[in-house]
């Protein structure tokens, strides 16, 4: 099994999803497929998530699927139940990292300053989600994390977009971005698959120019 670092360096581009049905689910992944992206994180923000977790699993086992919007216990011990491959959280907390641990799960947990940073390496993170990107300081927060926190990495989310998100891959410690621009719900709602797939190719080559 890949650890945590090498899924997320392999991924890159990590879609952020908020899905309403399994087939929507695996529609999207389709459309994501067609264009070069093999990874999706389902939030755990609707009634479908946990059975678009299981089906989109089950259905196209060659991706790799995070659940995210992990904010209990209850939270991990359902996801870890659904098969996926790691589990993301908005924040960070000793129990949630706990029960990761306990459940074999991989965790990929938020923070957003450097004494949540600290907290995590001593639950045995080096890998975390920086949220909410932007607005906590971006690109210039990274690079001034980067001396203080050697060998820490981060897949930055939050306000990330195609204006910005070759700026975030540049970084040496980042090892992949989170972006929800190529799923917007509006071309969810109007099946537009098509435009899906041409943002996941434009994000695509665009990670290999960064």
């Amino acid at each position: 099994m890949e650890s945590l670092r090498q899924q997320l360096l392999k991924v890159r581009i990590m879609p952020v999803l908020i899905v309403q049905s399994e087939e929507e689910a695996l529609s999207v992944c389709d459309a994501l497929a067609a264009g070069g992206i093999h990874a999706v994180e389902i939030t755990l923000r609707t009634a479908a998530a946990l059975d678009a977790i299981r089906t989109v699993k089950r259905e196209r086992p060659e991706f790799c699927v995070a659940a995210g919007t992990v904010r209990s216990v209850l939270d991990m011990e359902k996801v870890a139940t659904a098969g996926v491959d790691f589990a993301v959280s908005p924040g960070f907390s000793p129990a949630l990292s706990q029960a990761a641990s306990e459940l074999g799960l991989d965790f990929l947990p938020g923070v957003s300053t450097p004494s949540e940073i600290i907290q995590g390496s001593e639950c045995g993170h080096q890998c975390f989600k920086l949220f909410p990107a932007e607005a906590v300081g971006g690109v210039p927060l990274l690079k001034a994390l980067a001396s203080p926190f050697s060998g820490v990495e981060f897949c930055p989310t939050g306000g990330i977009g195609p204006h910005n998100y070759r700026d975030y891959l540049a970084l040496p410690n980042v090892l992949c971005i989170g972006g929800s621009w190529m799923v917007d719900p509006a071309l969810i709602r109007a099946q537009n698959w098509a435009r899906i797939e041409e943002l996941s190719r434009e994000c695509m080559s665009g990670a290999q120019l960064a």
